[in-house]
């Protein structure tokens, strides 16, 4: 079970449990309908209330709310954003693709506001993201980070270059030399936050069903178990599980993540890690790692190197994968020698899939010519990109003309994936290609050969 649902408080049901709303009664009609009921969903049904009160509007949830990436993932409340800057550049201009970089920055505080208003306690923190070089390549490549976003219009005060004691007093992991800062992300307990946003939208007219699986979705109408449900407006909000839907098993990759966590860490040995202020934290790697100091005081962390499987399957016990469970608490060690040294256990070990488009090239939009809306694509950096998806897509449902709905994702539509084996086959080599460059920097400690060829295929 993932930490997050095992502390989430008095009332979770678990996933494989029985839902506690009900599901969909029978056919029904509505102004907008919204599948899934993650946050993408919830923050899009959640907005479109507060700005319309006489809007019918609904959520319709094949498993329970946060049974997806929402309640599964590392907890960073982020400005990153996943969309290659040259894409955004090439659909608008540097200008614009800088403008979404600041509502994406402007996005963390709005989420701690809603959580403020609403009477959310989703342990919010608002301390930033370090990010360590932790060998001599690894430096080179935040150097090179930090000068391009300066060049591009961001400030110190967005990201800076941290030498090798300033990083080690946010994070005194083994072999630092350097590092990077900025101070546009949140902790956050995940699964408190869905929760509280899926009582808050409630609370303001939301009509929400669990154990309601969808079928089809079609212009003005949803097919499910329960019968059709028609509706002006439908918002695709599926993320991972896209592609279990007729049509749609191209248009996004699941891809899985897989996280641990520690059991409560002592005082003393906190004293010797710092993260004092809960700052997030990763590595200049080339695998991805992330992690968290969470407000019960265990580090929630996880990573990719998860295999894709074939045919964009999603199954329960593909959350599973024993060997990168291994993997996962070994780089954590080696990253903590504290935690061994202090005979620190683990508690939890889970995952789940998150959605990639073709281009890397998160999206939000509405065809009006059908009613048909959608967001996702977000590459795992979705806890913040949703809030700023669902502001978007109500502004574009309500037909009002304001900054969000001429950002540069905005009716972006990435191609489609290539067909198995071919998808199969590039996903995974990409992996093992990321796998191999960092096992090379490791042994020859310079800028990986791999890496540099593999860039314009991977993000292509």
């Amino acid at each position: 079970m993932p930490l997050w649902h095992d502390t989430a408080g008095a009332g979770h049901r678990s996933p494989g449990s029985a839902p506690p709303r009900a599901p969909l009664p029978g056919p029904a009609s509505y102004d907008v309908v919204v599948v899934g009921a993650g946050f993408t969903g919830l923050w899009t049904a959640y907005y479109l209330k507060r700005a319309d009160p006489t809007l019918r509007v609904a959520v319709l949830e094949a498993e329970v709310t946060g049974f997806g990436a929402s309640g599964r993932n590392g907890g960073w409340c982020s400005a990153l954003f996943p969309t290659p800057w040259r894409t955004l550049v090439g659909r608008s201009s540097s200008a614009e693709a800088l403008r979404l970089h600041r509502a994406m920055a402007a996005t963390v505080v709005e989420v701690g506001k809603v959580l403020d208003a609403e009477g959310i306690d989703a342990d919010y923190r608002r301390g930033g993201t370090v990010t360590l070089a932790r060998s001599e390549p690894q430096l080179t490549r935040l150097r090179e980070e930090a000068r391009v976003a300066h060049e591009r219009g961001f400030g110190e005060g967005d990201l800076r270059l941290l030498d090798r004691d300033e990083a080690r007093r946010h994070l005194d992991a083994a072999g630092v030399v350097g590092g990077l800062f900025t101070p546009h992300c949140a902790a956050i307990q995940p699964m408190r936050l869905v929760r509280g946003l899926a009582r808050a939208a409630e609370a303001h007219g939301v009509h929400l069903f669990e154990g309601t699986r969808v079928r089809r979705i079609r212009p003005g109408q949803v097919l499910t178990d329960a019968g059709q449900v028609t509706a002006e407006v439908v918002v695709r909000a599926t993320e991972g599980y896209t592609a279990g839907l007729p049509g749609a098993r191209r248009a996004v990759a699941p891809v899985y993540s897989l996280m641990v966590a520690t059991e409560p860490i002592p005082t003393a040995v906190w004293d010797s890690i710092g993260l004092s202020n809960r700052p997030t934290f990763s590595d200049g790697r080339h695998v991805i790692i992330y992690g968290q100091r969470t407000a019960d005081g265990r580090i929630a962390f996880g990573g990719r190197g998860a295999p894709y499987h074939f045919g964009s399957r999603v199954r329960p016990d593909q959350d599973h994968d024993p060997r990168v469970f291994g993997i996962l608490r070994q780089t954590l060690h080696e990253l903590l020698p504290q935690l061994a040294d202090a005979g620190v256990g683990f508690t939890h070990a889970w995952g789940g899939p998150l959605g990639i488009a073709r281009d890397w090239a998160a999206s939000v939009g509405l065809d009006r010519s059908t009613g048909l809306a959608w967001a996702g694509g977000y590459v795992g950096d979705g806890v913040g990109t949703s809030n700023l998806a669902g502001r978007t897509l109500a502004d574009l449902v309500l037909g009002r003309d304001s900054d969000l709905v001429s950002l540069p994702w905005v009716d972006h539509h990435s191609r489609r994936w290539e067909p198995e084996p071919l998808r199969w086959l590039g996903i995974n080599a990409g992996l093992r290609a990321m796998q191999l460059a960092d096992w090379e920097e490791r042994r020859t400690q310079h800028p990986s050969v791999v890496a540099r060829a593999m860039a314009p295929l991977i993000h292509g």
